[in-house]
């Protein structure tokens, strides 16, 4: 069925099709700053950049970076927030024909090593607020150079003094006399280098490694090329219906995030639209954001929970609002309904909160709802030039319209595969009879008459708690190293607040059930958060006799989960009704 694309007459002015260049992210930029070189490329606090100054500020990186050895093929971990320096060094890797590797800045020391040793990076970005941490774990990793950059140097100078008075001050200082450390400040901002030329690349070559997790809980790099970030910027522009007018994003999610760089950062910055970054997310700061008059909003449900439930958005002129996008996890009806109520309230006229899809293996979203369309429940239809399908699991055999089955995707955004693993790589991205290489989801939808996706569940164990990646298994191999241990599950439960909240399911030793109550569990937890990040820890611990087990012995988690649910709707607190 996929082949007639149904979901086409419902794309109003949107291009069927499109023509994306073969070209480098950096490239993509370099283009926009042709046709805009005096508008105005991001914001950051008050700190307005134009194109033509972003261009220079990617040119002096890459001149930096070249200086201290960087060349093409080489891997760099960037660990920074939403902000300039991240953005920056982004693309001048781009332009030197390396390979960004995009992680979470609160990653732990194990982690941050792990992610720089899969990754092989040569170099690395992060600030001095994390220097204690990252630099321990990126010289055992075998990173040569470390740079560290400091928030102040890119703020106005008011809030500059205040941030250094708030926190700057509190942050460790930059060794002057160690060789893997480089200050940012002076060798990229105020040392001159010689001209550093763009390299000769291939779009379909890797030039991002995002992270998800792999079966086992070991997060995978996802191999993504200059030919699935522009043309994801392409599709999303055209979406959007980007626009002199309408092109304005606030970029309230992270570049570690695919959803952040893909669609937050990357479509504004390769369009000629305004960037206005967010470094990161409080209720309080995105609301106050709103005054920069952003006319796209794209974010994750429990972002949209807190704007609705934040007093500054709830009085602040919405009028400048044109489309706002929903992704990462299922939209909650009531927080749909309340946005939208605000927006309308505030200004925005016929301003809908549409949902979406999208997953890291093809760079972030590739369907959403059609401005000026909406389905009770649906996804959306796909995005121009990609294409899905339903098919039976386990198989590649497609199933009629309305019934359930496995998404499979088709189009420029697909990965090119898993870093190093070919057999994970082949286990997801499959030869059909059409001749064409579908990339398996693992997600259960169902596709309508008319081509719109109906999201069911997540064929892999995974949860989702405030739009972030929780892998189980993972959680579940660092509670097995604490002594006391026995056997445990992870499972995620319905919650207001993060769509999913974490809780582990613990068989203590013999030895140990004594200590089975409130202190036990929140050493269990402790344990958990020293190597684990934050979202990934468990919020609650409770202590069994045993785990309940299917019949060939595998540890049966969807028990645990209805157990949890039923004492919810018995509470009257249970929220996993998400669309009704």
């Amino acid at each position: 069925m996929y082949e007639k694309k149904p979901w086409l007459k419902y794309y109003g002015n949107v291009p069927h099709e499109l023509n994306f260049p073969k070209i480098s992210m950096y490239e993509s930029v370099a283009l926009a700053v042709s046709d805009c070189y005096d508008r105005v490329a991001y914001d950051f606090m008050g700190k307005k950049v134009t194109y033509l100054n972003f261009k220079k500020q990617i040119d002096q990186c890459a001149n930096a970076l070249a200086a201290l050895g960087l060349k093409k093929g080489d891997r760099v971990t960037i660990s920074m927030p939403t902000s300039p320096p991240g953005v920056v060094c982004f693309y001048a890797v781009n332009k030197l024909g390396a390979v960004a590797s995009m992680i979470h800045p609160l990653s732990t020391e194990s982690e941050i090593e792990f992610y720089c040793r899969v990754s092989k990076s040569r170099f690395a970005l992060t600030m001095d607020m994390w220097l204690n941490t990252f630099a321990p774990a990126a010289r055992r990793a075998g990173v040569e150079k470390l740079l560290i950059c400091k928030m102040q140097d890119y703020l106005p100078w008011h809030l500059s003094k205040l941030y250094w008075l708030k926190a700057g001050r509190k942050n460790p200082p930059i060794p002057t006399n160690d060789p893997m450390i480089v200050d940012w400040k002076k060798w990229v901002l105020e040392t001159e280098h010689p001209p550093a030329l763009r390299a000769n690349v291939n779009a379909e070559d890797m030039a991002v490694i995002l992270y998800s997790g792999g079966t086992t809980g070991t997060p995978k790099g996802i191999m993504l090329s200059n030919y699935n970030f522009v043309s994801e910027g392409l599709m999303c522009a055209n979406w959007v219906g980007m626009n002199p007018e309408y092109s304005d994003i606030l970029a309230m999610l992270p570049i570690f995030h695919g959803f952040g760089l893909g669609v937050c950062v990357n479509t504004a910055l390769s369009n000629g639209g305004k960037c206005i970054m967010v470094p990161m997310f409080d209720a309080n700061l995105a609301a106050k954001m709103i005054k920069k008059k952003p006319n796209v909003l794209i974010g994750v449900p429990t972002l949209y929970d807190a704007l609705i439930k934040n007093e500054k958005f709830n009085k602040s002129d919405l009028s400048c609002l044109y489309a706002c996008f929903s992704g990462a996890d299922t939209l909650p009806r009531v927080v749909k309904e309340r946005f939208e109520s605000i927006v309308e309230r505030q200004g925005g006229k016929g301003v809908k909160l549409l949902e979406g899809y999208g997953l890291t293996e093809a760079v972030t979203a590739i369907m959403a709802m059609p401005i000026g369309e909406y389905r009770e429940g649906s996804i959306g239809i796909p995005f121009p030039n990609m294409l899905g399908k339903v098919v039976k699991k386990g198989t590649t055999e497609e199933v009629p319209a309305g019934e359930e089955g496995e998404l499979c995707l088709h189009g420029p955004a697909v990965m090119l595969g898993y870093l190093d693993q070919p057999e994970e790589t082949a286990a997801v991205l499959k030869s059909h009879s059409d001749g064409m290489v579908w990339l398996h989801t693992g997600d259960i939808v169902s596709m309508d008459e008319a081509g719109f996706f109906y999201f069911k569940l997540r064929e892999k164990r995974m949860i989702k708690s405030s739009g972030m990646n929780v892998y189980p298994a993972q959680v579940e191999g660092h509670l097995y190293k604490h002594e006391a241990v026995a056997d445990c599950c992870v499972v995620g439960i319905p919650d207001e607040e993060q769509v999913e909240r974490v809780k582990a399911f613990v068989v203590l030793k013999k030895e140990f059930t004594v200590k089975a109550g409130p202190d036990m569990a929140k050493e269990l937890i402790n344990h958990c958060r020293k190597d684990l990040i934050k979202w990934s820890c468990p919020r609650e611990v409770e202590f069994i006799d045993e785990l309940p087990k299917t019949r060939v012995g595998k540890i049966a988690y969807t028990e645990l989960q209805k157990r949890e649910i039923d004492r919810l709707r018995t509470e009257g607190k249970y929220t996993g009704e998400k669309n009704g």
